[in-house]
């Protein structure tokens, strides 16, 4: 049995009923990490929640540096979105997390981690794979799965023993957020036939800022976004900037029927403005810069990396080695991409961001060889030849085999059949 124990700390409700919980169930120590990953909050506040609780410890550690460098961006890279929609928000902070815990618990010389997730969550499987793979000596315990509570139990927990929290029976909402984007859960959201209420949403209420059209020009070096609009900017910095840019349209929602991990089907409500702003100015770029069969390789393998990523497997040989590949290709995704926010319409008042123009010193896009006027410089007379060869193998098949045998029927079709 565990006798000192590192807490991933959020500072919410079942995190802070957690540190109460195992101090007086379990009879262990508890040192709570809250990592600041660009989520906001009032950290003294979190780190008094902790220590009133019970918690012999408190660390926050400001991760939002290493966080952009090691992990967003690699997401980036990758044009990472769980099943084509969701760019990993969550699944991005948990391995970053997971890293810092292990360290924490060699400090402090603990003999386990523990998480507040709930056993039909992803993240369960984040943070136990994970520190299988960095710290397999360590033990993870994971109270919520056992202990029986309800959402209402741990409010009701909290007020017994003292415990601030911000969570209400009228309020139920599970908020999830770091620089990349906002989560939102529980509640009347888990009806999937009901619109979500205007109260879920932060970072894309449509605001006065977005009255008018506006122009963004994010810059990009090897892959990787550096500037807006002209101006450098780190990526930790950079993403939430460019929220308060696109954010104001209404821009960057997502409300979707998402496959967990764990074999069920959940909705989820995602806030990500500057996330999926930054995703489609680099594909777009890329659409430049890539080779067509590097950028056709690339776009079969990104959904599997997002899919290891979600599902848990950042410290794995598969991802590692899709990051090799990647990470090879970016090179020349270098240039600037120009996004325009228009505002929406009443009643909504939801607008739209789309890439406006892309342009690179070293793009594969030629303009003399794509234009019709006098400039093109494209040799028309060696397509017949390119043609006739590229179609040979079929118009030998069809003579052979197919519509164009002797004695085939006009209109029956390209299956098997009776030779004539």
């Amino acid at each position: 049995m565990a006798k000192k124990v590192v807490l991933a700390y959020s500072g919410g409700l079942d995190t802070s009923v957690l540190v109460r919980w195992m101090t007086e169930e379990m009879g262990v120590e508890v040192v709570a990490l809250a990592a600041d990953l660009g989520q906001g909050g009032d950290w003294d506040a979190i780190r008094s929640r902790a220590l009133g609780a019970g918690a012999v410890d408190v660390e926050v550690a400001d991760v939002r540096e290493e966080f952009g460098r090691d992990f967003v961006a690699t997401a980036v890279r990758a044009n990472a979105l769980y099943e084509g929609k969701y760019p990993l928000i969550s699944a991005l902070s948990r391995p970053i997390i997971v890293k810092h815990l292990v360290e924490a618990a060699r400090r402090h010389g603990a003999d386990a981690i523990a998480h507040g997730c709930t056993g039909k969550g992803n993240d369960q499987v984040r943070f136990e794979v994970s520190s299988r793979a960095l710290a397999p000596d360590l033990e993870v315990i994971a109270p919520v799965r056992v202990w029986g509570f309800t959402r209402d139990d741990s409010i009701e927990y909290a007020e017994r023993f003292g415990i601030p929290i911000s969570a209400t029976k009228a309020s139920p909402y599970s908020v999830d957020q770091n620089l990349w984007g906002r989560t939102v859960e529980c509640g009347i959201l888990e009806d999937p036939w009901v619109m979500p209420p205007a109260d879920v949403y932060e970072l894309t209420v449509p605001r006065a800022a977005g009255g008018e059209p506006r122009e963004v020009v994010i810059s990009f070096d090897s892959g990787l976004p550096v500037a807006l609009d002209g101006r450098p900017v780190p990526l930790h910095d950079l993403v939430p900037a460019l929220d308060a840019i696109v954010g104001p349209y209404g821009y960057g929602r997502l409300d979707m029927i998402e496959n967990r991990r764990v074999g069920i089907k959940s909705r989820e409500i995602y806030e990500c403005p500057g996330a999926l702003a930054l995703l489609m100015a680099h594909a777009d770029l890329e659409s430049m810069t890539l080779e067509r069969d590097v950028a056709h390789e690339k776009a079969r393998l990104e959904p599997r990396w997002a899919e290891l990523v979600y599902d848990g497997l950042w410290y794995s040989p598969l991802k590692a080695s899709l990051d090799a590949f990647f990470a090879e290709t970016q090179h020349f995704v270098t240039g600037d991409v120009r996004l325009r926010c228009e505002p929406g319409t009443a009643p909504a008042g939801l607008g739209c961001c789309f890439v406006a123009g892309r342009r690179s010193a070293v793009g594969l896009y030629d303009h003399d060889l794509a234009t019709y006027t006098a400039a093109d410089r494209f040799r028309h007379q060696d397509a017949e030849g390119f043609v006739r060869i590229f179609g040979l193998g079929i118009e030998t098949w069809s003579s052979k085999q197919g519509p164009g045998r002797p004695g085939a029927v006009t209109g029956a079709g390209t299956g098997a059949g009776t030779v004539e």
